[in-house]
């Protein structure tokens, strides 16, 4: 078994921030040039905003940080396979890589559901990579909804 790449790493620790304050442990990490501009995970209700999913906090604070909204030379890492939301703003920012952990097969839409890059509709497609670190992120969701059941 090899290690798994820092930025995932990253990514699960910002997971488990979110579990520890009641939000569904999904983590996200946004790299330009090998650093990491932004790490966040899901707070929806700490913040009372429902589009504040883990992905969608480090595409705006790298967007905010780089000064631009385009983040072609940006690589997005995330614990669970982004929902049609985060997909669609994947997409706008023009995010170069997307390397995820989970697959979610009722609220994904990368490889399930709607599927939005493989919608002829979508004028960009990132490079996909997906099942880096899934065991461990799955486990952090099982868990967290095992302790809520």
């Amino acid at each position: 078994m090899f290690p798994l790449p820092d930025p995932m790493r990253l990514a699960l620790d910002a997971a488990r921030e979110a579990a520890a304050a009641g939000e569904v442990p999904v983590g996200a990490v946004l790299m330009h040039g090998g650093e990491v501009i932004a790490a966040a995970g899901n707070a929806p209700r700490g913040l009372a905003d429902p589009t504040a999913h883990a992905e969608m906090r480090v595409i705006r604070e790298a967007a905010r940080l780089l000064g631009r909204e385009r983040l072609e030379d940006c690589d997005l890492w995330v614990t669970l396979e982004p929902c049609a939301m985060c997909a669609g703003a994947i997409a706008h920012a023009r995010i170069a890589r997307l390397y995820y952990g989970a697959a979610d097969p009722k609220g994904g839409a990368v490889e399930h559901g709607p599927r939005v890059f493989a919608q002829p509709t979508c004028h960009h497609r990132p490079e996909v990579y997906s099942g880096i670190g899934e065991g461990e992120a799955a486990g952090l969701l099982r868990e967290f909804f095992r302790a809520r059941r």
